[in-house]
This record gives structure tokens, sequence and C-alpha cells, in this order.
């Protein structure tokens, strides 16, 4: 899921009252559920690597050891809190290990915990409750694809259903028609006005297409072509996408500092790294041209940072694995496989030096996005992975855009 700022007061002497205008303002502005804390590694040494014969299923073994306990994912990073972006994420990493017994326990806690009487899942969970009830859709956008795939792998309807219900509640509630098409709220919050908030990198072409599959609700397909529209027009005004942005009725598209407009700056950082993956392992090919589109302005800079700014200029000198991973999904769907290979490397020796909830989440449901099917996507890595061209010229293992970036 996703990220809230991260406000930083260092004002020495007033440091109190800077502390307590800033909850005071809190109240008052949409609070945004969704996305990772802003966690940062610094850059391996070299002489910490990750066990390159380690396998998909090894990984997710890995993440599920160290990261859940009792069917909780739990941010041990972070204080050891959970939110529903955690256990869908542990959902899906119990699919990479083929652990029905996992998912089960995980979705268990999940229902017990998190489950709202709507059907979604509220946002955060601390210290035996719920401290923050406000559902956020890509936790459950994600949870409800990997219910559904779980149904279908381990033949068990219960699961089937539990993913058609919970994708139809989202539907319901979280989707807004605008003149770009249908798009995907990041939260109840969002559907109060025009201009809407939105998250670009909740859009999930082959989630979509899983869920429209299983429901047989056209609102999924919708979905699909609304946000891919919005990511377009993104992409038509900048070379990388941003955190947040905002999409008006009318159908325009355009870039936010935070949810909300309450981030510090527009950036392409933790939220927006997860772009490159879900449209990587889209089965559009047009769709996976959109992540191909990414690769030069990714390439710009090494070591590469966790945020940029829109143009691919590093902001502040901090790693992330997840960084990394999106490279290698852009440099994959542009057919770079060296080059996406050598980030998939890069990103595990970071998360190997450093473990985060997140860097180590998205290390293993990366992998599962670009190599294997396992999510009813199409790998850009897999043995059948193709080259794919983005309309401007691909050569080779490099892809140039037509305007030189």
């Amino acid at each position: 899921m996703s990220s809230r700022s991260r406000i930083i007061i260092a004002i020495g002497a007033v440091f109190a009252t800077a502390l307590v205008a800033v909850a005071a303002v809190a109240l008052l502005v949409p609070r945004s559920p969704v996305g990772p804390a802003a966690e940062s590694t610094p850059l391996p040494s070299e002489t910490a690597t990750a066990d390159p014969e380690e396998t998909l299923a090894e990984s997710a073994d890995g993440f599920l050891a160290d990261w859940v306990e009792d069917g909780r994912v739990v941010r041990h990073d972070q204080g050891g809190d959970t939110v529903s972006e955690g256990q869908a994420y542990g959902l899906l990493i119990a699919l990479a290990a083929d652990d029905e017994e996992s998912f089960s326990e995980i979705w268990s806690w999940t229902t017990e915990n998190l489950q709202r009487p709507d059907g979604l899942l509220a946002w955060r969970w601390d210290d035996g409750a719920i401290v923050d009830d406000e559902p956020a859709s890509d936790a459950d956008v994600d949870a409800a694809r990997a219910l559904v795939v779980a149904g279908e792998t381990w033949g068990d309807p219960d699961f089937t259903a539990a993913g058609v219900a919970l994708a139809t509640t989202v539907a319901d509630t979280m989707t807004v028609e605008t003149e770009a098409g249908r798009i995907l709220l990041p939260g109840l919050w969002a559907a109060a006005s025009d201009p809407y908030a939105y998250n670009p990198s909740y859009a999930s072409p082959a989630a979509f297409a899983v869920l429209a599959d299983a429901t047989g609700d056209a609102r999924w397909t919708e979905v699909m072509e609304g946000t891919t529209a919005a990511t377009t027009a993104l992409l038509a005004e900048s070379p990388l996408p941003p955190d947040w942005a905002q999409v008006h009725g009318d159908g325009r598209v355009e870039p936010m500092p935070g949810a909300a407009g309450t981030g510090l700056s527009v950036r392409y950082g933790y939220d927006a790294a997860r772009l490159p993956l879900r449209y990587a392992e889209a089965c559009d090919p047009a769709d996976r041209s959109l992540a191909a589109q990414l690769a030069p302005p990714l390439g710009l800079t090494d070591p590469l940072a966790a945020e940029l700014d829109l143009g691919g200029a590093a902001i502040g000198q901090e790693q992330h694995p997840l960084g990394y991973i999106a490279r290698a999904a852009a440099r994959a769907s542009a057919a770079d496989y060296a080059g996406a290979g050598a980030d998939l490397s890069a990103a595990a020796q970071l998360a190997d030096r450093a473990p985060t909830y997140y860097g180590a989440a998205w290390t293993v449901i990366g992998r599962a996005m670009l190599e294997t099917d396992l999510y009813g996507g199409c790998a850009p890595m897999g043995d059948d992975a193709e080259p794919t061209t983005t309309g401007n010229t691909t050569t080779g293992n490099t892809t140039e855009n037509g305007d030189g970036s």
C-alpha cells in the first residue's frame, strides 16, 4: 500500500509547539491510508551479496518466516504494527511459496482483525486494535486478486468467493467515472469531491483483468482502461509518473505533491516505483510498453536513488530495493534482460544488507511478477518473454525514446 508522508520537525526551542500545530492540521486534511513509510537503506557494500541460487519459493519462505507471526504480517522495522497492504502482500507471497496453510492463516487473521462490516479492510492495526479504519484500495485489490488466484490454484471455492465479494465492494465504493474513464480511488475519503485524489501506482492491469474474469463485472475492464488512460496522460507530461496525482471529472490528470496535495513536492518515490512492475506484468503489449517507456529516465543515474524528480534526477541519496526492482521491470519490458537481471541482483543485495518489511515484500513480489505467471499476469522475464517495442525504437537490449530522452 503505500505511502504516508513523513514530516520531520526540528525547530529547536519551538519543537513542541510545531508538533502540536502539525497534529492540528492533520485533523483537517484527508488522510492517506496508503503506501509505505519512507524506508531507505544504504548502498550495499561490495561484500554484501544475496544468494544467487535462491529460488523464488525459498525467498518467499524467508519472508513468511521473518515477517509473519500467526497470520499477521508484522512491520518489525516500523514499530511492530500491521497494515492491510502488508496482509495483501503476505497473501501474494504465500502464493509464491505455494504455502496454502500460511495463506489461510494470513487471510483468517485479516478477516478477524481488519475486515470492516462492509467487507473492506481497515488500513492499520496496532497493539491489539484497529487504529485507522479507512480502507486503502490497493490493499483490497491485491488481496482480492490473491484470493481469486488462490481459489483457482488450490481448488478452494471459499477463497474465490471471498475475492469476488471483496472486488465487488471495491468496485461499488472506490471507483468513479470520469471523462478519462473509470478510475480506482485510493480510499473512501477520495470520493468526496472532483478533482479526485489518485495514486498512479494502484493501477494494475493484470489484477484488474483477473478480477474482471472472476466477477464478470464490466467495471473492472472499465477501470483497467481508465487507469491506463490516466497513466498515459501523466507520462505524456513527464518521463516518470508521480507518487500522487489528481484526476478531474473532465479527464484532466495532474501530478500532486502527496495525497490531496499534502506532500512536500511532486516526485517519483516509494509509491510510484510500483507502477513499472504493475504495467510490466500486463498481458497487453500496449500496457507493457508504458513500463518500457520508463527505462531511459530510470537509467540516468547510478547508484539509483529511491526518490527522483519526474525527469529522473536524484532527490537525496537513499537507496531502496523497490527502486531497483522497478527499474528491472522497465528494462525487462524494453527487452533489456541483462540490465533487468543486474537490477534484481542489486535489489536482493540491498534487501539482504538492511532488511525492511517493504523491501523484503517487493523483492519477492516483484520477482514473481517479472519471472512467473503465478498471479495471472504475463511475465516479461519468463520463458516465453518476447521483446516489447514502445512506439519508439528498440535496439538489442536498449530502448531509446523518439524524443532523445
